[in-house]
C-alpha cells in the first residue's frame, strides 16, 4: 500500500485529489493538511511514500516546506503555476498537476510516479534550484528542533558562512541553516543584500556606517553593533548602492 499525504491550503483542492484517488485502491491517504507548518509535521510523523503538494501557500510555501525536511518523499506538485514554469521541475518531481486538472491527467501522474525508478523525492540541490528560480515570498524559513522560524527579509541583518551551514543573524537572534552563502546570494534580492566579503552577506538597510581601517580595508558597522569586514570588491559593489 502506498501511503500519501495531501497538502493544499484550498480544502476543495484537497477534496478533489481525495476523490480522484478513489480510482486507485493501492494508495492510502494518511492525512491532509491545509498549511505548510502542519505539512512538515505530518511528513515527519507519518513518513509517506508520496505527497501531493501545493506550491503557493501562506505561512510556508511548498518549496520552503521541502527545504525543512531531512528526508523528502516523492512529490507530485499541484499548482496554478503556468506550464512553462513547471517544466523546470519536471526532473525533480514525480509529476506536476496544473489546476484545474482532470481525472485522466491525475491518473497519468500516478502512472508516472509508479514507473519512476527509484521512487524518491527531489534532493536538496534540486529544491535549492527550484526555490531560487521561482522565489515566492520575502522571507526565510528555518527549522530549529521542533520549531519553525519564518524570518522576514527586513529582519535579517547579516548572513555568515559557517562550514556547511550559514548563520542568519536577525533582531530576534541567530539561526543556523544548512545552506551555502552562494545560495542566499543568488536567491535574495541583490538591491537589498550584498556579499561584502567571502564570508558575509549583509542587508543594506542594517548598515549603520562604513569605516575605513587602512588604505584599502573597510568595516561595515551594522545596526546590531556587529562589525563585518568589507573586501575591495565588496566596497566597489556597496559604494553606488549606498549613494543611490
Amino acid at each position: 500500500m502506498i501511503k500519501c499525504i495531501i497538502i493544499d491550503d484550498e480544502p476543495l483542492a484537497c477534496a478533489m485529489v481525495q476523490e480522484y484517488l478513489k480510482q486507485h485502491d493501492d494508495i492510502e491517504v494518511i492525512t491532509q493538511c491545509h498549511n505548510g507548518f502542519d505539512g512538515v509535521k505530518a511528513i515527519q510523523e507519518h513518513e509517506p511514500d508520496l505527497v501531493f503538494l501545493d506550491i503557493q501557500m501562506p505561512k510556508l510555501n511548498g518549496f520552503e516546506m521541502l527545504e525543512l525536511l531531512d528526508e523528502v518523499p516523492s512529490v507530485i506538485f499541484t499548482t496554478a503555476f503556468d506550464e512553462y514554469a513547471m517544466k523546470a521541475f519536471d526532473q525533480n518531481a514525480a509529476d506536476y498537476l496544473l489546476k484545474p486538472f482532470s481525472q485522466d491527467r491525475f491518473d497519468h501522474a500516478i502512472v508516472k510516479y509508479k514507473n519512476r525508478v527509484p521512487q524518491k523525492g527531489p534532493d536538496q540541490n534540486a529544491i535549492e534550484q527550484m526555490s531560487t528560480q521561482y522565489p515566492l515570498a520575502e522571507r526565510v524559513a528555518i527549522k530549529n528542533g521542533n520549531k519553525i522560524h519564518v524570518l522576514p527579509y527586513e529582519d535579517i541583518i547579516v548572513i555568515e558562512a559557517d562550514d556547511d551551514y550559514v548563520v542568519v543573524r536577525t533582531k530576534q537572534g541567530a539561526f543556523a541553516k544548512k545552506r551555502t552563502l552562494s545560495y542566499f546570494e543568488s536567491s535574495l534580492p541583490s538591491d537589498r543584500f550584498v556579499r561584502v566579503h567571502r564570508g558575509y552577506l549583509i542587508n543594506l538597510n542594517h548598515i549603520d556606517r562604513i569605516e575605513q581601517r587602512e588604505s584599502q580595508a573597510y568595516t561595515a558597522i551594522l545596526s546590531s553593533g556587529q562589525q563585518v569586514p568589507v573586501s575591495r570588491t565588496g566596497m566597489q559593489i556597496l559604494r553606488p548602492l549606498l549613494q543611490s
